[in-house]
């Protein structure tokens, strides 16, 4: 038996007692105007969003953005938005996502707490599109805004969805010397589309 086996074994056969779950606290974090908050968190996490009254108005929402005009490359997995450039049905392999130049996807639903919104691979079939894509636009109903990730844990499903993700504005990192880097490993800017 390799050292690696050992290990796994070893794991294996070790048996931790039972931790209870902690309690969750009776007051939980709510908003007078969740819609308001969320807006406010989104915008400082490096984020935008828009009021769209209605899908048909989604598309000219999207052309106030100088990315979305100047995109060669559009892949909208929104009905009221077309897209433009090359065609993705589904990508075997990620590397054929290079070229997406912006991506347009619905969301479930959005945290007013951390301004975050869930994504599932029901709406969106290759995850990575979400994290190649230079620019991300997320479409939510905005009646969908719930207070706090404790609403949000309680409406995940994974009944017929493999992978689910929270996004909250687009890449950050502050590792290097400290400074912040806005689309270091991901999308270099995330817009929220609000459908009232």
């Amino acid at each position: 038996m390799n050292s690696k086996q050992e290990i796994l074994t070893a794991l294996r056969r070790t048996r931790l007692p039972d931790v209870a779950l902690p309690s969750v606290p009776d007051e939980l974090t709510t908003y007078a105007d969740p819609l308001a908050q969320f807006r406010q968190v989104v915008a400082a996490v490096g984020g935008q969003t828009f009021d769209v009254q209605g899908p048909a108005e989604l598309a000219a929402a999207l052309r106030q953005l100088d990315a979305y005009r100047a995109a060669a490359n559009v892949w909208s997995l929104v009905p009221e938005v077309p897209s433009q450039g090359q065609r993705w049905q589904s990508a075997d392999d990620p590397h054929a996502l290079e070229t997406l130049d912006f991506l347009v996807a619905p969301g479930q639903f959005a945290v007013a707490e951390n301004g975050a919104v869930w994504i599932t691979d029901d709406q969106v079939p290759d995850r990575a599109a979400l994290f190649i894509t230079q620019h991300l636009a997320l479409v939510v109903p905005a009646r969908e805004i719930v207070q706090n990730m404790h609403e949000a844990y309680q409406r995940i499903s994974f009944d017929k969805a493999r992978f689910g993700v929270f996004i909250s504005g687009p890449s950050k990192t502050a590792d290097i010397e400290q400074s912040l880097v806005i689309g270091a490993h991901g999308a270099r800017s995330a817009t929220v589309l609000l459908v009232h």
